[in-house]
């Protein structure tokens, strides 16, 4: 009599194993399927992608992400929340940089200020950047990236950003409309002369005619 709920209970084991296979082995496709010049799955968990040799992108993470951190050799994680890195972040060799956005007002000084942090943390190391799920305000710097250090198109970038597999692509919708409006070559040359914005009318650029006028004064 025992032989039945035995035999039920291997059969579900079976059962679950096969799903869980065709998962891995669907999971193993599509990451192996993706253009080579997109980001590429690091940990499914973190929603972690290695955007190039130097930089990565994911969600928050927590302090048992550390270790992988270490692995990576993160030298510098860039954070676009309000929250501090420091409440999971307690490894003093990694270095802290916040920029808080929000993609419902984000603009070219914002954009600017996140591209310079990530260029000048490179220059010691692998950088991380994320926000809380890896996806509107992580896809939308992740894909400027593209953009302005890395010479891709708009429509490249936006293909990555929306088929990359980061998550709900209806979250994208403000950064998506940013991209398709912002002027790349002033966004450029911004970053080329120093300048925090492509307005000379930006509140950046303001404190700084503010600081100026001060320091004469």
């Amino acid at each position: 009599m025992l032989l039945r709920p035995l035999a039920a209970q291997l059969l579900l084991l079976l059962a679950i194993s096969s799903v869980s296979l065709a998962h891995a082995e669907d999971a193993s496709s599509a990451q192996s399927s993706r253009p080579a010049q997109w980001a590429q799955l690091v940990d499914p968990h973190y929603n972690l992608y290695q955007i190039t040799p130097t930089l990565y992108r994911s969600r928050q993470p927590d302090a048992a992400a550390q270790p992988l951190l270490q692995r990576l050799g993160v030298h510098t994680v860039i954070n676009f929340l309000k929250e501090s890195d420091s409440k999971w972040l307690s490894d003093a060799s990694v270095a802290q940089v916040q920029i808080p956005l929000q993609v419902v007002h984000i603009d070219d000084a914002d954009v600017i200020e996140s591209l310079r942090a990530i260029q000048t943390a490179q220059k010691n190391g692998p950088v991380l950047i994320h926000c809380k799920h890896g996806l509107d305000r992580t896809g939308l710097v992740a894909a400027m990236y593209r953009i302005v250090a890395q010479g891709w198109s708009k429509q490249a970038a936006l293909d990555e950003m929306e088929h990359g597999g980061y998550g709900d692509e209806d979250s994208l919708k403000r950064g998506i409309a940013y991209i398709n409006n912002v002027d790349v070559a002033a966004l450029k040359s911004a970053m080329d002369t120093g300048a925090c914005s492509t307005s000379v009318f930006a509140l950046c650029a303001i404190k700084g005619w503010s600081h100026k006028v001060g320091m004469i004064n």
